[in-house]
């Protein structure tokens, strides 16, 4: 039909939201596994009414006048935006949406398997068992940290840091954490955590968990005036952003013993190279930006991101908007 709005998915989602693209819209979705290379995304989106995007796509000046006057929204599949120019979308209009509270307990789920298991030393066990170096038990042998009773320091206080403070108080971990923004106080008191500087988070915690946004001023946040402050039994856990971590002194870190292990869900750049050095180290456990990675929580996902994407294109308020500022004095 003439009058059905043409939209543009980056990539295949689930299919609880691809039918609710498709049964409203003219839809042309990028077949393929790997994201459409920049030249074919740019023509990919011309003329198009509404974008669903991924993580992998930059939405940026050159996006939107690709795209064209008559762009509406420009729909996330991902609670995070950083690949997204926000102010540049606003100025020409077009509303941005994504994905909130849908993989916040997913995320925290995959974030404390990350923090038992890099504490644990998991991974290392299962490849010292296949290596064939299981011989004996022994009284030092892969000594971790424990986790039961332990000190976790969260660095962002939102939904997914909440959730992860949650699960360490089941633990009976005490609860330290930082944010710039001030959460709810009825939320820390039912935690039971308690606020703190920053360096005083590093220093005192077994465990530090990642939770911030991507940000000038959080871009190698974790540096090595940070790691070398924190205990020699301590264990790093980011599934927040690769770049909050520098790299470079989180291996010196790893490799020299400052501090225990390290679980990333998230690197920089992503995909990690192979010849990456961390991946030379036992004692770094890596997985491929998984946190959301339940069938349930992709599915939600899915349908949040289609729903933004349809409301859009027909002019409407989005669910949960990136830039509501959009909407001013229509």
């Amino acid at each position: 039909m003439a009058d059905r709005p043409r939209v543009f998915v980056s990539r295949r989602i689930p299919d609880e939201g691809l039918d609710l693209i498709l049964a409203a819209a003219d839809a042309t979705i990028w077949p393929d596994e790997m994201p459409p290379p920049r030249g074919e995304l740019l023509r990919s989106i011309e003329g198009m009414d509404g974008v669903l995007a991924l993580l992998t796509d930059r939405v940026d000046a050159e996006f939107l006048d690709r795209a064209g006057p008559q762009l509406k929204v420009v729909s996330n599949y991902a609670v995070g935006f950083d690949n997204i120019v926000v102010p540049e979308a606003t100025a020409r209009g077009v509303a941005v949406g994504n994905t909130p509270g849908a993989l916040t307990e997913t995320t925290a789920d995959l974030a404390f398997a990350l923090l038992m298991a890099a504490g644990r030393r998991v991974a290392e066990g299962d490849r010292y068992v296949r290596a064939g170096k299981w011989k004996t038990w022994g009284p030092l042998l892969l000594l971790g940290t424990d986790v039961w009773g332990a000190t976790i320091g969260i660095v962002g206080f939102g939904r997914i840091g909440q959730a992860m403070a949650r699960r360490a108080r089941g633990f009976n971990m005490t609860v330290l954490f930082h944010d710039v923004m001030d959460p709810p106080a009825d939320v820390v008191a039912e935690i039971g955590a308690q606020r703190v500087p920053l360096d005083e988070l590093f220093s005192r915690s077994d465990f530090v968990s990642l939770h911030t946004n991507l940000t000038a001023e959080t871009r190698h946040l974790v540096n090595e005036e940070r790691l070398r402050s924190m205990k020699p039994t301590a264990v790093l856990v980011n599934s927040s952003r690769g770049p909050v971590v520098d790299q470079r002194a989180l291996y010196r870190a790893l490799s020299e013993g400052w501090i225990l292990g390290a679980g990333l869900d998230v690197t920089d750049p992503e995909p990690m190279p192979v010849d990456e050095p961390l991946l030379t180290l036992e004692n770094c456990l890596v997985v491929p930006h998984i946190a959301s990675a339940s069938r349930a929580t992709r599915a939600k996902m899915a349908v949040m991101a289609a729903e933004n994407l349809l409301a859009g294109v027909r002019g409407e308020r989005l669910p949960t908007p990136v830039n509501p500022e959009v909407y001013e004095g229509r």
